[in-house]
């Protein structure tokens, strides 16, 4: 590959050619993760539906979402009627800001397994566990981590289950102090959130390093850092 060529397959954004009819000519890395959970057929209508009505590039701002990719734009090229280009402008997912030596080595299993414990006192709540068995212990503060995940757990109680899934995000990492490190996430999915204590936990997640998103279930995502 050339330079140019290398630095486009790096991109952190998902670059797609298309043909007439709709079939990948080629795809860059992150594109090729994008695959896993947006299909071709909707990307390449999406290309169509704002591309320049001539030949030429266009870029539009808009919110866009596959799966856990976000996007705040687009940018679609065509110079002739065999291909056409098509960029998604990714949006930062993660914020790292505790020092990589924060905290120690802890089992991740046993952290959520101590929360689980902690809310099922009393409590009629059916906690449900879907678990990836094969996440190492990682570098974190479990005070911290502990106090987190019991307040969430505490938005759910009103719920007759809370299922807790703990994944790794496939094709999804980040850098930090000069090193690049994969990424899981501990899902906690449930029917209803309690809307005032999910006020509280959003005030309280603003002032903490963890990363955790809220839409229909609640993510908290974490670097694999193991030394």
């Amino acid at each position: 590959m050339t330079f140019e060529q290398e630095w486009l397959e790096y991109d952190y954004n998902p670059f797609i050619i298309f043909s007439a009819n709709g079939k990948v000519l080629s795809a860059n890395l992150e594109a090729q993760f994008l695959l896993g959970c947006a299909s071709i057929y909707e990307l390449f209508e999406l290309a169509s539906s704002y591309a320049n009505i001539t030949f030429g590039f266009k870029t539009t701002f808009l919110d866009l979402e596959f799966g856990r990719y976000r996007f705040f734009g687009l940018t679609v090229g065509y110079k002739n009627e065999e291909e056409i280009g098509l960029k998604l402008l990714q949006l930062p997912s993660f914020k790292i800001n505790q020092p990589k030596k924060r905290g120690k080595l802890s089992n991740i299993y046993a952290l959520i397994d101590l929360c689980i414990a902690t809310n099922s006192i009393n409590s009629t709540v059916d906690f449900k566990k879907t678990f990836d068995p094969t996440i190492p212990e990682i570098m974190i503060d479990a005070n911290s981590f502990i106090k987190l995940l019991n307040k969430i757990y505490f938005v759910c109680l009103n719920n007759s289950s809370i299922n807790t899934k703990l994944f790794f995000r496939i094709g999804e990492y980040v850098r930090f102090n000069e090193n690049k490190y994969s990424l899981f996430s501990i899902e906690i999915e449930t029917e209803n959130f309690n809307e005032e204590r999910l006020g509280e936990l959003i005030k309280y997640i603003d002032g903490i390093d963890f990363y955790v998103e809220i839409k229909k279930t609640i993510l908290i995502n974490i670097p694999m850092i193991i030394d």
